[in-house]
C-alpha cells in the first residue's frame, strides 16, 4: 500500500499540482456508501431527495467515485453486510458517533485523499441505531467520526454526511463549490 501512496504523490508532484487548489486530474476510482441503521427512508422524503442528489453529484463526475446509500434494520445486519464486502482492499468502516473525531471539511477531504492514495476501494460511512453503537461495532471501525456535540435526527445526519462527502470531493477535484 505504501507503494501506491508514493506512486500517486509522485504523479501529483510531476503534474505540479497540489491536493488543495487546482485539480491534479488523478483520482483512483473509489466507492463510498452512506449507510444507516433504522427505518427505511421514504422515496418522497425531502431529506432522501437531497441525499440522493448529493450522491448523484459525486457519482456523475468522470467515474472517479461512485456513491450509494444503504439502509439496515439492525446493527447486526449492517455488520454482517460489512463482512461480505469484497474487493482488492478491505472496506473501511467509518461510524458516526458522538464520541468520535471532529474534522473541518478540509481535514475530512485530506483524510479521504489519504485513503484514496493508499488504494482504498470502498469506504462505508454508517449512522448507527438510535441507542448508539455497540462496543463491538466501535471496535470494528477504522474511524469514529463526530458531526459535532449536538444530537441530530438520523435523516438530518445522513444529509449532512452526504453534503460533506460531496464537499470533500469538490475540494479534491478543485471544483469551486467549497469556499474557504
Amino acid at each position: 500500500m505504501a507503494f501506491v501512496s508514493v506512486f500517486w504523490r509522485e504523479l501529483r508532484a510531476r503534474a505540479g499540482r497540489s491536493l488543495r487548489g487546482a485539480p491534479c486530474g488523478i483520482l483512483l476510482s473509489m466507492q463510498m456508501t452512506l449507510a444507516h441503521v433504522g427505518s427505511r427512508s421514504q422515496a418522497k422524503d425531502g431529506y432522501e431527495t437531497l441525499i440522493q442528489e448529493y450522491m448523484r453529484r459525486c457519482s456523475a463526475r468522470r467515474n472517479e467515485m461512485t456513491c450509494a446509500t444503504e439502509g439496515f434494520r439492525s446493527e447486526k445486519i449492517l455488520l454482517e453486510w460489512l463482512d461480505r464486502q469484497r474487493g482488492r482492499t478491505p472496506a473501511i468502516a467509518v461510524l458516526l458517533d458522538g464520541r468520535g473525531r471532529q474534522m473541518c471539511s478540509e481535514t475530512f477531504a485530506e483524510w479521504l485523499a489519504a485513503r484514496r492514495d493508499e488504494g482504498t476501494q470502498h469506504i462505508i460511512f454508517a449512522i448507527g441505531p438510535a441507542d448508539g453503537w455497540s462496543d463491538e461495532a466501535r471496535a470494528r471501525a477504522r474511524l469514529l467520526l463526530s458531526l459535532g456535540e449536538m444530537t441530530l435526527a438520523h435523516a438530518l445526519a445522513r444529509l449532512v454526511m452526504a453534503e460533506q462527502i460531496y464537499r470533500a470531493f469538490t475540494i479534491l477535484t478543485g471544483h469551486p463549490y467549497h469556499r474557504q
